[in-house]
């Protein structure tokens, strides 16, 4: 797996090149700052990008920028954004284009090995990987909208756990509840989001996109040009 890493401090940039490496894979870049991450990611197109929230010059939000950019231009690249505060801003337009293969991090997580490395597997595999403490804060603020107003109040902590990119299996044992259980609900908010089978069956995704992204345009018609300012928030 090809990885790009963009961090301005050098000691974790180092340590996240190290723990990546161990586990078979190549960082092809490493990079700190944000005109420097947009050419390594447009030039390599890599597997995955990890990426801190803010970078060089200005340290705001110009590692998200790029991120978005480097998307733009190639579409469904997969991005792991690192921050070290939760900021939903952030997670949402990283969400916005529903393509799936981003993932939102704190950077607290880097510290467990175990877990960072399945967080930037499953990015690179164009799966989901948000932070608990994201999807917590997207699931509480907000207004809801149809139709995720029809799923059951163990439907949506079922649909959070799967955000944070938990196995079925994990969810049941999270939730104390059967595999058999946990099916159901999952069936059920596949029939609620109107996510039917197909051959590249990718619903799964599909309902964690949904459900993560439900307040995106409410929020931008909230914020109106005023979005900005919001961006330049301490991450």
């Amino acid at each position: 797996m090809r990885v790009v890493l963009g961090e301005d401090l050098v000691l974790l940039r180092e340590g996240m090149e190290h723990l990546l490496t161990a586990h078979g894979c190549t960082v092809v870049a490493s990079v700190g700052s944000a005109p420097e991450l947009l050419r390594a990611l447009l030039d390599e197109r890599p597997d995955v990008a990890v990426v801190d929230v803010r970078l060089p010059p200005g340290f705001s939000d110009e590692g998200v920028q790029v991120a978005l950019e480097a998307r733009r231009r190639v579409p469904g690249l997969p991005v792991l954004v690192l921050s070290q505060y939760v900021e939903q801003l952030y997670a949402r337009e990283l969400l916005a284009d529903g393509a799936g293969a981003v993932g939102y991090l704190l950077k607290d997580r880097v510290l467990d090995s175990r877990q960072f490395i399945a967080a930037v597997r499953r990015v690179a595999d164009g799966g989901t990987a948000m932070d608990p403490a994201v999807v917590e804060r997207l699931l509480h603020n907000g207004p809801r909208r149809e139709p995720l107003d029809l799923l059951t109040r163990r439907e949506m902590e079922v649909l959070g756990l799967m955000a944070e990119g938990r196995s079925n299996a994990a969810v049941a044992e999270a939730l104390f509840v059967t595999d058999k259980a946990i099916d159901k609900h999952i069936n059920s908010i596949f029939t609620k989001l109107q996510l039917l089978p197909s051959k590249d069956d990718n619903r799964r995704v599909q309902a964690v996109l949904a459900y993560l992204t439900y307040v995106h345009h409410d929020h931008q018609e909230a914020v109106g040009p005023a979005a900005g300012t919001t961006r330049k928030q301490q991450k």
